[in-house]
């Protein structure tokens, strides 16, 4: 019986993790893959481009395939990968764009060899070529280009820009790519200050507590799973920002179940407001992110069920501890120590589990800003600064809203925000060239500077420490300043 439910169970995951529900998921949305041509077997057997000429491909006496490009042949056997009709002419568009193609056949497996155009386009490559270029023409003057478009960010890690993909219901693209910036750094920087500077900062601090820790065991947990993302063909990369990091589980998700639950915990019965309000916001926020991830070809539906699963564990143990780490941080004397000790040595920690990638800067990048909240927490409780409400006021009423109300809220929140992007740009200028010429790296190549653990590891911690040690303890006070409080 145990042996049954294993094979079930392992059979189970195996289906959920195939990309082909993916693929069918995002054509079901509306999303396709860019390729408007579709040739002959015949014309590509025959004819394979290269730099915009054609190479007729002969075999020897020996078997080795070779060719002649504009009257210079090339030789050597040629390794191809299998793929289909249009998937070649995606491939050989985009290169032909770009100066460079790649020689490469239906149906045969192999390596990709790139040949510098010298010859002469009047060959019969032109033929080919031209059947091309009037084929994407035709495609745009018929409406088929109107909906296509690149991802919206270039690949972190390489600097890819993807490939292009064809969309053909905006509103769920639109949808979806909101859904998915819930779980991206821009929004966190919005959303945790709102919280701080206009609604609550005691559930703020403990929110805090719970995405950090998400956020590190879920990237930790992907660097030791190891698992690649979906493969692409079938699925289409309408987002290529985190595309070279592993996929299992998805963070994302961890991160969009882990904040609207936590949120509604924390917050019914300290606030007035309907269960079934605040249950329903945590459920549709969480579904929202963890359906994006599917739509924009990230992850599988196995990789988001289990960062979902996954996060809602770590809530269930986080969660009745939450009071204890909140008042140890604010009120210990040992508290600035162990909170730097802890936040770095866990990016430390995080550093070793694998090479660079993205998901290391973006743990730092966590640890860090919860290291610098965490201290100016300590600070305020200190200083008397931004005491909590008294227990005899709960369980608080939510104010009624009024233009008044409106406009001093969003004030507050676009004056810090503006504060704390300068803060960003200004540390993050000063950080890199910094560490690079304490720890002896060039500084030409920022890309290439940070993927060292030193570079990364400062940048992180200072940047978003100081980011964060603004927003909870520096831009409340500019506030009180200017009697925005």
């Amino acid at each position: 019986m145990a042996k049954d439910l294993k094979t079930m169970f392992i059979r189970c995951c195996g289906y959920l993790q195939d990309p082909h529900h993916v693929a069918s998921f995002q054509k079901l949305c509306g999303v396709q893959g860019s390729f408007p041509v579709k040739l002959s077997r015949k014309e590509w057997e025959n004819d394979f481009i290269v730099n915009g000429a054609c190479v007729k491909r002969y075999q020897d006496q020996s078997g080795n395939g070779e060719g002649h490009v504009g009257g210079q042949q090339i030789e050597g056997p040629l390794q191809r990968k299998s793929v289909t009709a249009g998937e070649q002419h995606n491939d050989c568009s985009n290169k032909l764009q770009h100066g460079t193609a790649l020689v490469s056949g239906i149906g045969e497996t192999t390596e990709q060899q790139t040949v510098s155009h010298e010859g002469n386009r009047q060959s019969s490559g032109g033929r080919l070529t031209g059947k091309l270029s009037k084929a994407v023409e035709s495609d745009r003057e018929n409406g088929d280009s109107s909906g296509r478009v690149k991802p919206l960010r270039r690949n972190s890690l390489t600097g890819d820009v993807g490939q292009e993909f064809i969309i053909q219901n905006k509103f769920l693209f639109y949808l979806f790519t909101f859904g998915s910036e819930l779980g991206n750094e821009m929004f966190f920087i919005v959303f945790f200050p709102f919280l701080i500077w206009n609604v609550d900062a005691f559930v703020s601090r403990r929110i805090l507590v719970v995405w950090i820790w998400n956020l590190f065991l879920g990237q930790s947990t992907k660097d030791i799973v190891r698992w690649t993302r979906p493969a692409s063909p079938p699925v289409v990369k309408v987002e290529v920002f985190y595309n070279s990091e592993y996929s299992m589980p998805s963070t994302h998700a961890m991160s969009g179940t882990a904040i609207p639950f936590s949120l509604f915990l924390l917050t019914y019965g300290r606030w007035q407001y309907p269960f079934l309000f605040g249950l329903s916001l945590a459920i549709c926020w969480s579904f929202l992110v963890c359906v994006s991830r599917v739509y924009m070809g990230m992850h599988s539906v196995l990789e988001v069920i289990t960062g979902c699963l996954y996060s809602l564990l770590i809530l269930a143990v986080f969660q009745s501890t939450l009071d204890q780490i909140d008042s140890f941080y604010l009120t210990s004397h040992h508290a600035p120590l162990v909170i730097v000790i802890l936040h770095v040595g866990l990016g430390f920690l995080a550093f070793t589990l694998d090479s660079w990638s993205t998901s290391r800067g973006d743990t730092a990048q966590a640890l860090g800003t919860g290291a610098g909240a965490a201290l100016a927490s300590h600070l305020n409780h200190q200083l008397g600064l931004l005491a909590d409400p008294p227990l005899s006021s709960l369980p608080l009423a939510l104010p009624p809203l009024s233009a008044a109300l409106l406009a001093r809220s969003l004030l507050r929140l676009l004056l810090g925000v503006v504060v704390l992007l300068a803060t960003r740009a200004a540390m993050k200028a000063v950080t890199i060239p910094l560490a690079c010429r304490v720890f002896g790296l060039p500084a030409g190549d920022v890309r290439q500077a940070r993927q060292h653990m030193e570079v990364e590891l400062s940048y992180r911690y200072i940047v978003y420490g100081t980011v964060s040690f603004s927003c909870v303890c520096l831009v409340p006070l500019l506030f009180s300043y200017l009697n925005l409080s």
